[in-house]
């Protein structure tokens, strides 16, 4: 018989500035934030190689956005994946917000702290 796949969870861990995407206990990847106003500005998603091919990153994106939508936050998508992944999901659309030069800026500075 065999056992059934672990369900992947997903964790926000604030003092981390991310979201992480856990399988069977280990950490299977993430995707990084910083809060700016009443935005949530993601910038990198990566999910480890062992892991890859589940679909795990679509899952974590979703849940992570989500939860910032339960948040009351908007979200501006400089992450790749996290942009790519909204073109497809117009349920995220009213709270998306564009990338400005002024947000990479930002952000720039947020990651050098």
């Amino acid at each position: 018989m065999t056992q059934p796949a672990p369900t992947p969870t997903v964790h926000r861990v604030d003092a981390r500035h991310r979201y992480e995407i856990v399988v069977d206990g280990q950490t299977a990847g993430l995707t990084a934030y910083r809060d700016r106003d009443g935005q949530r500005v993601f910038y990198h998603t990566e999910i480890n190689d062992a892991f890859a091919g589940r679909g795990l990153a679509s899952l974590l994106v979703q849940q992570a956005l989500t939860d910032a939508r339960d948040s009351g936050k908007r979200i501006v998508p400089v992450c790749p994946y996290v942009a790519k992944f909204l073109k497809k999901h117009d349920e995220f659309a009213d709270m998306s917000d564009p990338v400005t030069p002024e947000v990479l800026q930002w952000l720039q500075t947020m990651q050098t702290q």
